[in-house]
């Protein structure tokens, strides 16, 4: 019985390591997210910082990136910037493969 519940611990320690390191990847590529969306609205230093802060922030709002995605379109929007939804999917795409390789190291 032991082995069994031993088992099972490990896989519970398995599921929470996957689950932080997720959450870590997630909030890694919104700020990257956050810094590439800086750039384009001609935000730079420690305003860029902030509003990486802000997106990684809008993105706790709800499960998925629809929120993040309703904020980043809404702040184009208000700038004059001409983004598509396809290029905002492509580079949240793009900056979790990167978040990814810089949690992970690989």
């Amino acid at each position: 019985m032991t082995t069994l519940r031993d088992r099972g611990e490990g896989f519970e320690n398995k599921f929470a390591h996957d689950a932080e390191m997720e959450f870590r990847i997630t909030a890694r590529r919104n700020r990257l997210v956050g810094m590439w969306a800086a750039e384009r609205l001609g935000r730079t230093g420690a305003e860029a910082e902030a509003y990486a802060r802000e997106v990684i922030e809008a993105d706790l709002e709800e499960a998925g990136d629809a929120d993040l995605i309703r904020k980043l379109k809404a702040d184009f929007a208000a700038a004059g910037v001409l983004v598509s939804e396809a290029e905002l999917l492509e580079v949240l795409a793009s900056r979790r493969e990167e978040a990814r390789a810089q949690i992970l190291g690989g």
